[in-house]
């Protein structure tokens, strides 16, 4: 019988780096009973451990640590969003480089190599995987917020100014407001986020597909630490990779819980509070454990196509039946102003909109960066055989491009709902509740409530099992085809930390935790830059 090929293994030519490590020569082998463990056992240890413990002190002393990372996130904004900000802008640039440059010819997985997805799956899986619950939580909130503080003017106190709004705002001016407020929304979710995305993924595919490497955050330093990886320098990048990940999807799964649960409330009645949360988080881990079983092609794939049909029939619905010409219209009026306002609000030094740049943008990129080894490294999973340059464009351009649409049609029909028809519910609303409230004042806002709930559920699916599979794989070595009971405990392991943060009040907590595990993961991101680089340079490129 011929033998399987391995799907790891390169097509065509590569230039594979020479190391007698192999996958999986550190860590553990234990079975238990009929359940087997093949774990990486210094990371999958300190990492675990240091999580149980997070939790289990922000449990214990709620009352002491939630004003101490209150603190801690207030003091990481405030001092460091100079690097923040000019972080995200070095990412933006290296990708479009990389882009235009000679090495992105270069195809991940070898000369010969073929894509293992249809363009249809791929865009699904990256789009679900890279922005969830995110689109649902502030697709609304967000540009509300930022056209309302942009339509009220600054206000000074000191001589530093207090309000929330971007850039010099736009007192009494409802246009240009608008368009201030959808630019400075769009700047979070378009280029900056998925470029820091993009090149972590692009590193772990190269390092992975081309080189040979296992599949994990510590492989793309190679060319600087050399065999040092395998040690201690490669197991606090994986220790610190775990970590970034759990906190940065603990983060998303808290504001998912509370939007679910806002949205049972307003359309069924269901209690709001700690109980209701708890039930959704212990429902929806159970849903994706089956998935996470079900296996990547199976299960997160599949449940990544639901979501984007689900997702596309919301925003249709609401193109047909709201400001239908103001939606398509303001779509390239608001891509124009992101373009116009880019250079200002990607500025990191001398700004004058410190609330917005401090209190919105570097916690942004603070947590985008957080969720960037698990995002990073499903995205190479499912982009072997493109090349370079059709994955930086494809990951930067396609998925920007539905951000700005996404927003543009929930944003801006509550701001014109505002505007026009002097209807205030969405601005009046708890932040969870807002989505709801625009679409309240839309037809068959029943029907549409209930499948926002939905895709609030099928995102927090995908990103729970998309998730526990890259954390499993970091944990074990690099292992792509660790046991199954693994992928479980990781799967439940997330479910846990985002109960016990909830009945432990820590969504703030949580974000300072997203803060504080995205700093030293933006030195890691920053080095990764180098590695990458390098690591192109040496690879043969396809005639």
């Amino acid at each position: 019988m011929a033998e399987s090929k391995d799907p790891m293994a390169p097509d065509g030519a590569v230039n594979p780096i020479d190391t007698d490590y192999k996958v999986g020569q550190d860590n553990i082998i234990v079975n238990v009973g009929p359940f087997g463990l093949d774990i990486h056992n210094r990371v999958f240890a300190i990492s675990g451990l240091m999580v149980v413990a997070f939790v289990v002190l922000t449990l214990a002393f709620q009352n002491q640590v939630e004003p101490m990372f209150t603190a801690m996130r207030g003091w990481l904004t405030s001092h460091l969003d100079w690097f923040f900000i000019s972080a995200g802008n070095i990412f933006v640039l290296v990708c479009l480089g990389l882009a235009i440059s000679p090495l992105g010819k270069v195809r991940l997985g070898g000369t010969e190599a073929t894509p293992d997805y249809s363009y249809l799956g791929w865009f699904s899986m990256l789009f679900a995987a890279g922005m969830g619950i995110g689109l649902m939580f502030f697709g609304v909130s967000e540009p509300l917020s930022h056209f309302g503080s942009a339509l009220g003017g600054t206000a000074m106190e000191g001589g530093v100014r207090t309000d929330w709004a971007p850039l010099a705002a736009a007192a009494g001016d409802t246009e240009a407001a608008t368009r201030l407020g959808m630019a400075a929304t769009i700047y979070h979710w378009a280029l900056h986020p998925w470029a820091i995305y993009a090149i972590l993924a692009l590193g772990l595919a190269l390092f992975s597909f081309n080189k040979g490497l296992p599949l994990t955050v510590r492989s793309v330093f190679y060319p600087l630490l050399g065999e040092r990886v395998w040690g201690w320098p490669g197991h606090l990048i994986d220790i610190l990779a775990v970590l970034a990940t759990l906190f940065g999807l603990a983060t998303s799964l808290g504001y998912g819980a509370a939007q679910a649960s806002a949205g049972l409330n307003h359309l069924f009645g269901v209690p709001l509070g700690n109980t209701t949360q708890v039930v959704l988080v212990i429902a929806i881990t159970a849903i994706a454990l089956a998935s996470v079983v079900a296996g990547l092609d199976a299960g997160v794939k599949r449940l990544s196509e639901i979501n984007m049909v689900l997702a596309v029939l919301l925003m249709v619905f609401v193109i047909a039946v709201g400001p239908t010409l103001d939606i398509l219209s303001g779509f390239f009026a608001n891509l124009g102003a992101y373009l116009q306002h880019l250079p200002a609000l990607s500025n990191p030094v001398g700004r004058e909109d410190v609330n917005y740049s401090q209190g919105w943008t570097a916690f942004y990129w603070a947590w985008w960066i957080s969720w960037s080894p698990f995002v990073g490294m499903f995205i190479a999973r499912v982009s072997r055989g493109r090349s370079v340059r059709e994955f930086i464009l494809a990951v930067l351009i396609v998925p920007s491009l539905a951000c700005v649409l996404w927003m543009t049609v929930f944003g801006q029909t509550a701001i014109l709902q505002v505007v026009r028809d002097g209807y205030q519910a969405a601005t009046e609303a708890e932040l969870p509740l807002q989505l709801f409230a625009m679409l309240e004042a839309l037809p068959l806002a029943q029907i549409t409530s209930f499948l926002a709930i939905i895709l609030v559920v099928v995102f927090f699916v995908t990103s729970s099992d998309s998730g526990s599979l890259v954390i499993d794989v970091i944990a074990a070595g690099g292992k792509v085809d660790a046991p199954l009971p693994q992928r479980v405990f990781w799967c439940t392991f997330e479910g846990l930390v985002a109960i016990a943060l909830i009945l432990g009040g820590g969504l703030m907590a949580l974000q300072a935790m997203a803060v504080s595990t995205g700093l030293p993961f933006t030195i890691v991101l920053l080095m990764s830059t180098v590695a990458v680089i390098k690591g192109l340079a040496s690879e043969p490129r396809p005639a």
